[in-house]
């Protein structure tokens, strides 16, 4: 039987199993007060060890159930106030209604005979997406959606090294590629230095700018590193300037960074997988003022836009470069195509109509209601720094810039080494709870807490629970750490 397939046949079948699913997520949406359940590792492994693969239910309700105890029950829910650990948001509703669309269709986007009008609500996104940041008029600007910032990132870092290496030079492509340097500042994501490893770059190709006092970028340093470059033999095949920081939300001094970048005839590439969103804001769009003068640019919708994932974009100022990318095959994309082919300018083949969930979005609740939820979230962490700071047993780590709030709880009598033992702690001891999630990271040597603000309806006064929760943990725990310490 073949009725479990979504075919002419089975509409009845689709719109049962659709309900279904929906009255699944809405009751237990309704049912959650919490953004994680209490659940041990050991007993999920039990849940999910315990389903015999090869013993089909055979009844989509009874496994709407089974998926409700060992999925949805046990979810990280983005959409509770009290998640504010990583970069994930809640997700606009068109925009999930996209994704069921996308998903019943199945359309693929690679070939234009695969998706007709999937390819030009791409494009079109794509075009619109180059006019805010500043790029040329359609026609020369283009870019493509992929997965995350990561594969941006990766492709951004591709294109300006085959743009280095298309360029005449006397040595030999083998002996430029062991020459060939990527700089990006000293807090720019994990992704440049794996991008460099992937595309077979020296184990010291990536060289860090040291940053300034508020953790941007120092364009000073970074004249300083390009000439020292050049002065030593090696090319830069790109700058890289970080739109949003993972961990501080910093925003490095484009302007001055592309300056730089024209005086060495480098490209430049802006990683704004989390400030794009910037893009949109009715009151803070200027602090991206000099992207237009990127040659790459990195947006996910999937963080400031948000879009569920994965919806992100790579943007190229030229977009011919994007031939770099391309390989042709007679069945798929022969080189004599008349009609657009996304896989000719994608690292992906088979590749999902992400983009219908943006178009969605935007044709719902408009550009501008984007902007502003974002700059609530942004409003908000500056309300948290300030409790923060005026709080006598938290110190404020940096200024928030973006939405992250990094700080280290401070009990009396508390010295530096035992905070840090504290901060993983009560780190743990809150995502077990269930009742909040915060993030960790580490700077100036110093680890601390992070609160990470990405949901417009959080308040100030879940900020303050989530900070009760941490005291009331850390005095759960601060006599097993000072035992330790003493140890």
């Amino acid at each position: 039987m073949n009725d479990f397939l979504f075919t002419r046949r089975s509409p009845a079948q689709y719109a049962r199993a659709l309900h279904g699913a929906v009255d699944t997520v809405a009751v237990h949406l309704a049912g959650t007060d919490r953004p994680r359940s209490t659940a041990t590792p050991e007993e999920l492994e039990g849940l999910v060890g315990a389903v015999d693969l090869d013993r089909p239910l055979e009844d989509l309700d009874a496994v709407l159930e089974e998926t409700r105890r060992l999925y949805l029950d046990h979810a990280v829910h983005f959409h509770d106030p009290g998640y504010m650990a990583h970069l994930n948001c809640p997700v606009a509703i068109p925009a999930v209604a996209a994704d069921a669309l996308t998903a019943a269709v199945n359309t693929a986007v690679e070939t234009w005979d695969q998706s007709t009008t999937a390819t030009l609500v791409e494009q079109r996104l794509v075009d619109w997406t180059a006019a805010r940041i500043g790029f040329p008029a359609a026609g020369e600007a283009d870019g493509v959606f992929t997965s995350g910032g990561t594969q941006s990132n990766f492709q951004a870092l591709f294109t300006a090294r085959e743009d280095r290496l298309s360029r005449p030079h006397p040595a030999s492509r083998q002996e430029r590629l062991g020459r060939l340097r990527i700089v990006a500042g000293e807090h720019a994501h994990f992704s440049v230095a794996k991008a460099a490893h992937l595309l077979g770059l020296s184990p010291d190709a990536v060289v860090s700018v040291p940053a300034d006092r508020g953790g941007a970028l120092d364009a000073v340093a970074l004249e300083r590193v390009l000439r020292d470059v050049a002065a030593s033999g090696g090319e830069v095949a790109a700058v890289v300037a970080t739109a949003g920081s993972t961990d501080l939300g910093v925003i490095d001094p484009l302007p001055a960074v592309a300056d730089a970048c024209r005086g060495h005839d480098v490209w430049l590439h802006v990683d704004a997988a989390y400030g794009g969103g910037l893009l949109v804001s009715p009151t803070r769009r200027h602090l991206l003022d000099g992207i237009e003068r990127a040659d790459s640019v990195s947006v996910d919708f999937h963080k400031s836009w948000f879009q569920p994932v994965a919806a992100s974009a790579l943007m190229l100022r030229r977009g011919r470069n994007l031939r770099f990318s391309t390989w042709s095959a007679e069945y798929l994309n022969p080189r004599h195509a008349v009609r657009p082919n996304l896989v000719d300018k994608s690292l992906q083949t088979t590749r999902r109509f992400d983009a219908l969930k943006l178009w969605m979005t935007l044709r719902t609740v408009g550009a501008p209601e984007l902007g502003r939820a974002l700059d609530r979230v942004l409003d908000l962490a500056q309300e948290a720094g300030r409790i923060v700071a005026d709080a006598p047993d938290m110190e404020l780590v940096a200024r928030p810039v973006l939405s992250t709030v990094l700080f280290r709880h401070r009990p009396p009598g508390i010295d530096d080494a035992e905070a840090d033992r504290l901060v993983e702690t009560v780190r743990t001891a809150l995502f077990d709870s269930g009742r909040a999630v915060v993030a960790s990271t580490v700077v100036g040597g110093r680890r601390c807490l992070k609160l990470t603000f990405l949901n417009p309806v959080t308040t100030a006064a879940d900020v303050q629970r989530v900070l009760d929760l941490v005291r009331a943990a850390a005095r759960d725990v601060l006599p097993v750490t000072a035992a330790a310490g003493a140890r």
